[in-house]
């Protein structure tokens, strides 16, 4: 099927926007590679220094004529979905081994759990955490010594982190290997209605860490279609996976093969062959519209709107919030994972996952197919799925059809025409709003606001009742530059609760609600933030607000808002405790969200 011309119109005019960026970026990458491989280029003492601990690699890497994986890291065993990297590296070094190469541990990165800081005042290092893996990375590549990389990360911010370094050190090929989701435990939906029924006081907090306890229950992902799985989902559409890699559990022999495969594919890919790939290659305009339309068919998370505007500038590309806007109105809803349905990832990959949507919707014209990939040329090769016989992974076609309609459906006959994300602007600001879990009769809601300054607050006067009315719950001073912008997803329970009870509410906030803002109207992401002069920091309760998803727009309707003179409140309390003290310059220069709210990129 050819190219959707729609695709193609988006695609040439992202291609142009950033034709001076793109342009620059290659040749710097050019520039690099044409050094050579970087080893080749250190004194004697600067190698004895990198190989002193490698032991029986220790010839190899002197000899210089083997490729020398570098390994980043994000490992720790607080995380469920990192957890299983701990014994990655001895696996990839004995896999490169066996094809005659090396790797090394260039260097760890943080991983900071969203689950675990929801709610809470270290939830605001979460997005700073992008920016920091990013320089941890470039600090482990940075000692010049590798013909590739390999990057293990899962969750929310440690994808994008390693993505924008990976793309700052495009001319070395890189890889990247996940490690798969847990298993299924309690069911995302009863899981959430025991929080509804703790948001209401019908449940003890035992009866409560009982539920999330067997939610969250082993290594792996958390099995909800949040930021994490949006995340890997990405990699594949992008090509920086392996084909079929995403979402096979940890612990298991196909896991473990597939890291093999990795391993051996990223000895095979560097300047030393044939085969040369680097990640400046395959992350072009083509790469990242691919990526917008799985986010879009699978109703991704909304961090990837901050999180894909910060990656595609790091190589070059110019995206705004308009493409995933135009891509969004012509990509179909294709899947129903929670929270925008009951199956959890588990059940989407057994029901075809992504080869079925890769296939389908090269098929439909809707995905660029003459891409570069870590795997090869041309997306095709991700609508296989890979199997193991004995001991060897061998590819084969993904399935043509749905083995689930209620989870996946075809491009011609979708749950919506239409893509989970939704961008709206008026006078309050430019913002994101995710539709694909919405009811209908609620894409458009006209009500008066209550203003917040913390979601703390908001869940105090929903407990003393006030809230009980339709309205439109402003919580602002959530930005990047007021406080690091958490997510708000703490807020879920207690607007669902509301909606169930009858009433006509929304959110509109210039903080985060992450992937799992599920049925809530949510306008989020406001931009200018309230810090930075935005209108949605002169609001006054009583306030008429009009958020409107069908046509796209945000807006107050009362007048002679902008002309008031609104006292900004202390904000002193956002600067110290649990490390927030360390990164009062990266709330100083922290950029806008519509520009990926970013302080490196």
């Amino acid at each position: 099927m050819p190219l959707d011309s729609r695709i193609d119109e988006i695609t040439d005019r992202i291609r142009e926007r950033s034709r001076p960026t793109r342009d620059l970026y290659l040749e710097r990458m050019r520039e690099q590679a044409q050094k050579g491989p970087r080893r080749a280029h250190l004194d004697c003492g600067n190698q004895a220094h990198a190989y002193a601990a490698m032991g029986e690699d220790k010839g190899d890497l002197v000899a210089d004529r083997a490729p020398n994986i570098g390994i980043v890291t994000a490992y720790n065993d607080m995380l469920s979905a990192h957890q299983p990297f701990k014994d990655y590296p001895d696996r990839i070094k004995a896999a490169a081994r066996s094809v005659g190469a090396t790797a090394q541990v260039a260097g760890g990165v943080p991983a900071m759990c969203d689950g675990v800081t929801q709610g809470q005042n270290g939830m605001e290092l979460s997005l700073f955490s992008r920016d920091v893996i990013a320089l941890a990375t470039g600090v482990a590549l940075s000692h010049n010594t590798f013909d590739s990389a390999l990057y293990l990360g899962i969750c929310d911010k440690i994808v994008p982190g390693l993505v924008i370094a990976a793309a700052t050190f495009g001319y070395l090929p890189g890889i990247f290997v996940p490690a798969g989701p847990m298993t299924s435990g309690l069911g995302n939906e009863e899981k959430s209605q025991v929080r509804r029924d703790f948001a209401e006081g019908k449940i003890d907090r035992a009866e409560l860490m009982k539920a999330e306890m067997a939610s969250y229950h082993g290594p792996g992902t958390c099995t909800f279609y949040g930021t994490a799985n949006s995340n890997q989902m990405l990699m594949e559409f992008m090509g920086l996976h392996l084909p079929g890699a995403s979402f096979i559990n940890p612990g298991t022999p196909l896991r473990d093969a597939l890291t093999d495969a990795a391993t051996v594919q990223a000895t095979k890919i560097t300047a030393l062959g044939n085969a040369y790939t680097p990640v400046c290659d395959v992350l072009d305009e083509r790469a990242y519209v691919n990526g917008l339309v799985g986010l879009m068919a699978t109703g991704g998370s909304t961090n990837l709107v901050l999180h894909l505007i910060a990656m595609a500038r790091a190589s070059g590309v110019q995206l705004t919030c308009a493409d995933f806007d135009a891509v969004s109105d012509v990509t179909p809803l294709m899947a129903r994972v929670y929270p925008n349905g009951l199956a959890d990832v588990n059940h989407f990959h057994a029901a075809g996952g992504l080869p079925f949507m890769i296939g389908r919707l090269l098929e439909a014209g809707l995905l660029h197919e003459d891409v570069q990939t870590v795997a090869g040329q041309g997306l095709s090769a991700y609508a296989t799925e890979p199997k193991l016989t004995g001991d060897r992974i061998e590819w084969t076609p993904g399935p043509k059809d749905s083995l689930n309609d209620r989870i996946l459906k075809t491009p011609d006959a979708p749950f919506d025409h239409h893509g989970g994300l939704k961008q709206v602007h008026g006078n309050l600001g430019l913002g994101v709003i995710k539709i694909s879990a919405v009811a209908p009769e609620l894409h458009v809601i006209e009500a008066p606001a209550r203003i917040f300054h913390s979601q703390d607050d908001v869940k105090v006067a929903f407990r003393a009742g006030e809230l009980d009315r339709d309205g439109v719950i402003v919580v602002r001073y959530q930005g990047p530059r007021a406080n690091g912008m958490p997510e708000l997803h703490g807020l879920t329970p207690v607007l669902t609760v509301l909606l169930q009870r009858g009433y006509r509410v929304a959110l509109v906030t210039d903080g985060r609600m992450s992937g799992a803002s599920g049925k809530v109207p949510a306008a989020i992401h406001v931009a200018p933030e309230a810090l930075d002069g935005g209108l949605i920091g002169k609001l006054q309760d009583g306030d008429l607000i009009r958020v409107d998803a069908v046509k796209g727009t945000l807006d107050v309707l009362t007048e002679g808002v902008a002309g008031r003179d609104v006292p900004r409140p202390d904000l002193s309390h956002n600067e110290y405790g649990l490390g927030r003290e360390l990164f009062s310059l990266f709330r100083a220069s922290a950029g806008p969200s519509d520009r990926g709210a970013g302080v490196v990129i």
